[in-house]
């Protein structure tokens, strides 16, 4: 009988030793998991990226639409939606603008892409849609918006009045037009916040 108790005793310190690494390992695994939400994907919880601060910009392009940030796209991205027969068939309507404005918002862009991929902005990506004979580039094409913005059900965007569209990024982010697309700022009208 007392054979069995030493047999006994290293199997409890074995499952007791197997059961705190288990924990140590489960624990980290929830912290790298929450880590990698926070800090990755097209918005970076923690991220904000530049006001927009052409006024140019801002009354051209966002009397229609938000002041969309350069940040969001690559530069070869806004070239290409910035040359003169896109702008004339801009997702469907006429945005033409005159050399001189077209030249100012175009410089404005690039400038400030430049900048922001320089920097490793991991926003700016190439849109699955824009290449060549598929139509302008979309920031919701983007891989990273994509997967951000994949489980949101079409009732709260395309469905909701208030929003109609993920291209309308300030109807639910409402700091978006500062560059600040924090998930805890989320508030989908109709619906309110968002949690994921």
């Amino acid at each position: 009988m007392n054979h069995h108790k030493p047999i006994l005793t290293i199997f409890t310190i074995g499952l007791l030793s197997l059961g705190t690494v288990g924990l140590a390992f489960g624990d980290d695994d929830e912290e790298r998991e929450e880590d990698e939400r926070e800090s990755s994907g097209w918005m970076d919880s923690r991220t904000t990226l530049a006001q927009v601060v052409n006024a140019t910009y801002e009354q051209e392009c966002g009397s229609c639409h938000m002041a969309y940030q350069p940040g969001l796209l690559p530069p070869q991205a806004w070239a290409q939606i910035m040359e003169p027969a896109a702008l004339a068939n801009h997702y469907g309507d006429d945005a033409s603008l005159t050399d001189e404005l077209r030249t100012e918002i175009s410089t404005f862009l690039g400038a400030n892409t430049v900048n922001l991929a320089q920097q490793g902005n991991p926003y700016a990506q190439n849109p699955a849609n824009s290449t060549a004979g598929q139509g302008l580039p979309r920031i919701t094409e983007t891989p990273d918006f994509k997967r951000k913005h994949d489980e949101i059900p079409a009732r709260l965007i395309q469905d909701n009045p208030e929003v109609g569209s993920l291209s309308q990024c300030n109807a639910c982010h409402r700091q978006a037009a500062e560059g600040d697309y924090n998930e805890r700022q989320i508030n989908i009208p109709g619906h309110g916040p968002w949690n994921d």
